[in-house]
């Protein structure tokens, strides 16, 4: 039974890595990107509601409500563009990652479930990288997947 169960697992090694970091990017990217989309007219124009959302629904403790909206409908827009191209894919899965830890502690602290699926694909491309299906890759920015903690990346 033990010889099947590893051929049987060994058959998932067929599954492309890089295809992996591409549905890893794509799918945050667009939870992030309609969001963007529901607090804007047009191109870029910041609806009346989401200057509402965000001084009632949504309001930070430290941060003033109408910066918050210019920067979260920015980075709504931004980062998913980014993580979608694989370009700067790390610090852009970072910046979605804070955003998220915001949302979860302070505008919906019950949805821990769903933020934690978000978090969980923005780790992992922060931790492995873009794959080589990104222009990361294609420009040379990302080395590929992380090397195991304690372990140097040769020498360039």
């Amino acid at each position: 039974m033990i010889p099947l169960i590893r051929r049987l697992n060994g058959m998932f090694d067929l599954i492309s890595p890089d295809g992996v970091a591409l549905a890893l990017r794509i799918f945050p990217a667009m939870v992030f990107w309609l969001s963007g989309r529901t607090k804007v007219e047009g191109i870029f124009t910041i609806k009346d509601s989401t200057w509402f959302l965000f001084k009632e629904e949504f309001a930070l403790p430290v941060i003033p409500p109408d910066l918050a909206a210019v920067l979260a409908t920015t980075a709504e827009h931004v980062l998913p563009a980014l993580l979608i191209l694989g370009l700067l894919t790390r610090f852009a899965a970072l910046g979605l990652l804070i955003m998220t830890a915001v949302i979860q502690f302070f505008v919906y602290p019950d949805a821990w479930v769903t933020h934690g699926l978000w978090g969980a694909a923005l780790l992992a491309l922060m931790a492995r990288g873009p794959g080589r299906l990104s222009l990361d890759a294609v420009l040379g920015l990302d080395h590929g997947p992380a090397r195991p903690a304690g372990t140097l990346r040769p020498a360039e």
